[in-house]
């Protein structure tokens, strides 16, 4: 390679475009300085730093929304960025800072280094913002892999905690399995694309644009077929889509608190982001294969989602559960993509609303669950909105809104995602979509009947000695507030409504 060359590759590295996942790396190096420089009896202050220094870029962000790099691909093409990418960005900064608060509840409580935690979740949140603006199947492989490798720490965070070490154990073994099978998927088309004999190949199969133009010349090679299915395969175990979702119950359950709403939350957009960039852009030549794929995965999700979590008594694996008929539903809406210019915008709105919805039920949580969160029974709730009536309440809007119960933020988020399925003509989908939502209700009411009209098994259960701090309790309704105003009232969030 000539200096010219390198000259052109240099020109692209524009650091400037990636100041928010450049300044969330120096505030996580940052937290290790000040816990080494400061004395001891200051190491509790610096979890609030990592929360305030996440608001800053939260707010430079939001300031920089009309980025002049919009538009642009940087890095070599490693990087496109967009006004989706910027929405990805504010909604990873709200779920990490939600997990920093999360967690300095929840680690006090299991005397565990809250310092260490905070920076590998910031490192995971600038991750996640690279994988949603990657169009290149080595930024992709690259920050998916970091994300994940973040994750096998945290889930198994709480080391003195058996069911947490066997959760991380868990998740490590299948997480291997599935970045197995996506690097595999990722040599073929790399493999693929470059061969000689075969029209459209090219030595940069590697970038979407590229391996599209390469699909568009070979509509049905089954090799790269077999490589699309397999990448598909990878990203679904990310986001728990069935059949790659068996790891879901044990995880969430084991794992700590504030972890569980991470992977919740933060990992299930990620892998949407992921997965949207490879439907819209690498793989739209194969619709014919990834559609199909993609329906299935969608309709057996959502039917294993809500059909498994009836009998589930543990609210972790119950939430978690539910997570999975989320992603069949955020599925419904991706196979939509190439039919309706409502489904992409129908896919942020739905995080977004799930976001709210999920950290106002996971803050409840965090405040009645004890030293080992791992056991949190819908029997605990019992008599809640006797003793603690703020919890109570948040826990009904949360619950209410990841069931679709107008006029909530989720059920306009299902709403939109059921009108791109109708407007895409997946009528047997949408009709599998509305029997999950009908059978959700059941176990969603369960939670919120325990928690309004059962009373306690004895003196010694419910939550009579949690107390609610008043910054707790802000955020709480603050959470609250936003499901139900969302609910009614969009307002700038319907521009992503291309009707």
């Amino acid at each position: 390679m000539d200096i010219a060359a390198l000259q052109h590759i240099a020109a692209t590295n524009v650091w400037g475009a990636i100041w928010p996942e450049l300044s969330l790396g120096c505030l996580a190096l940052a937290l290790l300085a000040l816990e080494i420089v400061l004395p001891r009896a200051a190491h509790r202050h610096i979890p609030a730093v990592a929360v305030l220094g996440q608001l800053v870029v939260l707010a430079g962000v939001l300031l920089d929304w009309h980025s002049p790099w919009l538009g642009r691909e940087t890095f070599s093409g490693l990087l496109r960025h967009s006004s989706e990418g910027q929405a990805m960005r504010v909604l990873f900064l709200l779920s990490s800072i939600a997990v920093c608060l999360l967690g300095r509840l929840n680690l006090q409580k299991s005397a565990m280094p809250r310092v260490e935690f905070s920076h590998i979740v910031l490192v995971v949140a600038a991750a996640m913002m690279l994988l949603a603006q990657s169009c290149h199947f080595v930024m992709f492989f690259v920050a998916l892999e970091t994300v994940t490798v973040g994750f096998y720490i945290l889930v198994s965070y709480c080391r003195t905690n058996p069911l947490t070490l066997e959760a991380g154990l868990k998740y490590l073994i299948l997480g291997s399995l599935s970045s197995a099978l996506l690097l595999f998927g990722i040599a073929l088309l790399y493999g693929v694309s470059g061969n000689p004999l075969l029209s459209g190949h090219t030595p940069a199969g590697m970038h979407y644009s590229d391996l599209a133009a390469f699909l568009a010349a070979n509509p049905h090679q089954w090799l790269a077929g077999l490589g699309i299915v397999l990448v598909l395969s990878g990203v679904a175990f990310k986001i728990g889509a069935f059949p790659f979702q068996i790891w879901i119950p044990d995880v969430y359950q084991g794992a700590p608190t504030p972890v569980t709403a991470f992977l919740a939350v933060g990992s299930k957009a990620a892998g949407f982001a992921a997965l949207l960039g490879l439907v819209r852009y690498a793989f739209a030549p194969y619709t014919w294969l990834v559609i199909p794929v993609l329906s299935f995965m969608a309709a057996a999700t959502i039917l294993f989602g809500n059909l498994a979590a009836l009998n589930q008594h543990n609210v972790k694996r119950l939430i978690g559960l539910s997570g999975v008929s989320h992603a069949g539903f955020l599925l419904l809406a991706v196979v939509s993509v190439g039919a309706t210019s409502l489904a992409v915008g129908a896919i942020y709105f739905y995080l977004l609303a799930y976001l709210i919805a999920s950290f106002a039920v996971f803050g409840v949580m965090a405040h009645l669950a004890g030293s080992d969160d791992t056991n949190q029974q819908l029997d605990h709730y019992a008599g809640l909105a006797r003793r603690q009536p703020l919890l109570a309440g948040v826990l009904a809007v949360g619950l209410g809104s990841l069931a679709g119960i107008p006029p909530l933020a989720g059920f306009m988020g299902k709403f939109f995602v059921f009108v791109a399925a109708f407007q895409a003509d997946h009528y047997g989908l949408l009709a599998v979509a509305i029997a999950g939502v009908v059978i959700s209700i059941y176990y969603y009411f369960g939670w919120i009947k325990a928690a309004f009209f059962e009373a306690p098994a004895g003196p010694s259960e419910g939550a009579s000695a949690v107390t609610v701090g008043w910054f707790s309790g802000v955020i709480l309704v603050a959470l609250a507030l936003a499901t139900v105003v969302l609910g009614f009232y969009q307002g700038p969030l319907g521009r992503w409504l291309t009707w």
